[in-house]
């Protein structure tokens, strides 16, 4: 059972996608889309036939499975429910970063690939995101580490408790702005956008269509559900069994999961409802003051040690 828990990423994360918009349809006072819409669209762009420019090569066609196949490694290195699963040992910050970059890398390959303006764009804009988010992201998941004694999000799940320091609330407020920069949602981008000049995320996408569209937005979903793990994970790790689980503690620990899950989407959907979408060239201000954050939060813990 352990050693399947990544399939609760698989499954649920279009899920989430759903309860986001249905949480911020309601802060809006719209109806809103069903929690199980985004699968509809999964199940219909798997049945709808492909349309590839003759002008592409090798690499647009095999990114959508190694974006796909590479989110789905990074599930597999992440407590979700348990701290004990067969590949703990490779369960690493480091490891997990890297594994992001390279579907990172070939996403904006992929937007190049295209050999259109709006592809290019969304590429360029994306490698820039990253440029300031990936430091932040390691930097917030460092003050964790640090206290652990290893940059096992394992061993990091099991150390933490729920009594926090200054540098603790620090890394966390830094890690919700990395997470918002990594899902393309607002103030950074707008996921729910149809104007190619505004495009981060979905500008790399809009040469695909079919089959290959859904293993890049499903992809998109199991990344952003496996963020939000790692965020309560490090810094909410309370209800994560540190040995194998049986029936009861399975079905206490995806309770506990859960709720955070739903905390999470709740969380996203209030400041998507709250902040209007910035201009690009504003991002490095907003992004820059996380690394702040971040920055001062590992200090922080080094001078005060806690």
């Amino acid at each position: 059972m352990e050693a399947l828990q990544f399939i609760i990423i698989l499954i649920f994360s279009p899920m989430l996608q759903g309860l986001i918009k249905k949480f911020k349809a309601n802060m809006q006072g719209r109806l809103g889309p069903g929690i199980f819409q985004t699968y509809y669209d999964l199940a219909r762009l798997l049945k709808k036939d492909m349309v590839v420019s003759n002008v592409t090569s090798w690499i647009f066609r095999a990114t959508p499975y190694i974006v796909f196949i590479s989110t789905l490694a990074a599930s597999m290195i992440v407590p979700v429910i348990t701290a004990q699963y067969p590949f703990v040992a490779v369960s690493d910050v480091i490891a997990l970063i890297y594994i992001f970059g390279l579907a990172r890398f070939f996403m904006a390959l992929a937007g190049l690939d295209a050999g259109t303006a709006f592809g290019g764009e969304g590429s360029s804009r994306e490698m820039t995101v990253a440029v300031l988010v990936e430091p932040m992201m390691v930097l917030s998941i460092f003050t964790a580490a640090i206290s652990a004694g290893s940059t096992n999000l394992a061993m990091i799940a099991k150390t933490q408790n729920i009594f926090y320091s200054p540098s603790h609330v620090l890394a966390f407020s830094a890690f919700i702005v990395a997470v918002i920069a990594e899902t393309g949602r607002i103030p950074v981008d707008n996921p729910d956008t149809h104007l190619e000049l505004t495009m981060i995320h979905e500008g790399m996408l809009l040469e695909y269509s079919g089959r290959y569209l859904a293993l890049m937005e499903w992809a998109h979903y199991m990344k952003q559900m496996l963020l939000f793990t790692i965020a309560v994970d490090i810094f909410f790790p309370f209800g994560i069994v540190a040995g194998a689980l049986g029936i009861t503690g399975f079905a206490a620990s995806f309770g506990i999961y859960t709720g955070k899950m739903l905390f999470m989407c709740f969380l996203m959907a209030l400041i998507e409802s709250t902040r209007a979408k910035m201009r690009f060239f504003q991002l490095p201000s907003l992004l820059g003051g996380a690394f702040v954050l971040s920055a001062l939060s590992l200090l922080i813990y080094i001078m005060m040690g806690r």
